[in-house]
């Protein structure tokens, strides 16, 4: 005879009140794509409708610009195997992790060859963080298989001003290619 440690079952907690969001302390998603060209669009996608779910709009057009290309990269420096993307929300952040399966090179110049490559693939990326006030990286993968961990950290703040910056950049630049009086 065996002993169960429970007398009943768990009580499922109440439904959410309709339409509203799900806490963001629980916007955990993760998914795994091929290392293929279309795999970029697949997580776009994906990260859009999540944070549509979450009633995180505003930081949509950075968040699915950063997953397009951490995916894309980890395609271009690894492709036909598959990628693992990881979209997370803490600390009023929003953490976008890709892991490949291109592992760090043990000789020098290989490593820093391949270190070149990585971020050069990542220029896009780097400019979007760095126009939300976030941070980014990459490095040896702790997961069992090993590989490379791409991360990238987007301020809930400097996400949503995101579009507004860009344009007030744009906005800016074109002005100051006009002659004077043909705004």
């Amino acid at each position: 005879m065996s002993v169960h440690p429970f007398t009943a079952c768990p009580v499922s907690p109440p439904e959410p009140t309709a339409g509203e969001p799900p806490a963001l302390d629980t916007l955990t998603c993760s998914l795994t794509v091929p290392g293929a060209p279309h795999s970029a669009q697949i997580a776009r996608a994906a990260v859009g409708s999540v944070l549509r779910a979450y009633r995180l709009d505003p930081l949509e057009p950075a968040a699915v610009q950063v997953a397009g290309e951490l995916v894309a990269a980890g395609w271009k420096l690894d492709p036909g195997r598959s990628l693992y993307l990881s979209v997370r929300y803490r600390d009023d952040s929003l953490r976008l992790t890709v892991y490949d399966g291109h592992a760090p090179h043990a000789h020098p110049r290989l490593a820093a060859h391949c270190e070149a490559r990585r971020r050069a693939a990542l220029r896009l990326m780097a400019a979007v963080v760095r126009s939300c006030g976030g941070a980014w990286g990459f490095g040896e993968s702790r997961e069992p298989g090993g590989g490379t961990r791409t991360w990238a950290s987007l301020p809930r703040a400097g996400a949503a001003a995101y579009l507004g910056h860009v344009g007030r950049q744009l906005k800016g630049e074109t002005a100051s290619r006009l002659p004077a009086g043909s705004d």
